[in-house]
């Protein structure tokens, strides 16, 4: 009896293990279709449009705090899709998110404009542009913050909770 119930428990934590690790490697989404791409534009001296972006926002020192969320989703999703220092990888690139999906895109505003409680212009809405992908990100490092990365990952392995 034992031994089944023993062996319940480790396919579970088999199964939870592998579900995290399904959800850290969304970081590499994160890393190489965001993080990649900002980082690149401004090393190549291109990355003007997010420098201003990051400005309209009200950020004193637009341009370094445009390489921090570049760098944040980079090494951040990176970070987070090996499973190394995972929480605070975690944290930074969720810190991130939640300034793309309610500052840039206005995702509190889209709600408020789904449900009809406000009738902002048509160029104000296009200017907002989509907040999905931040708010799915932001959701993923708030389960790996809460969650931690699992048994699958660079910190457990470098960890001395091992059994």
């Amino acid at each position: 009896m034992s031994f089944i119930v023993k062996e319940g428990y480790m396919r579970q934590i088999l199964h939870d293990d592998v579900a995290l690790l399904i959800l850290r490697l969304s970081g590499l989404g994160l890393a190489v279709a965001h993080g990649w791409t900002k980082i690149s534009a401004l090393a190549t001296g291109e990355g003007e449009q997010m420098v201003a972006a990051v400005a309209s926002l009200g950020f004193p020192m637009p341009y370094a705090f445009a390489w921090a969320a570049g760098s944040a989703e980079l090494i951040g999703g990176g970070l987070l899709a090996i499973g190394l220092f995972t929480r605070v990888a975690a944290f930074f690139a969720g810190f991130t998110m939640i300034i793309a999906a309610f500052m840039r895109h206005q995702f509190l505003q889209q709600l408020l404009l789904l449900f009809g409680l406000i009738a902002p212009s048509t160029q104000t809405i296009e200017g907002w542009g989509s907040p999905e992908r931040a708010m799915l990100y932001l959701l993923v490092c708030l389960a790996l913050l809460i969650l931690g990365p699992g048994r699958l990952s660079l910190d457990y392995l470098s960890s001395s909770k091992k059994r």
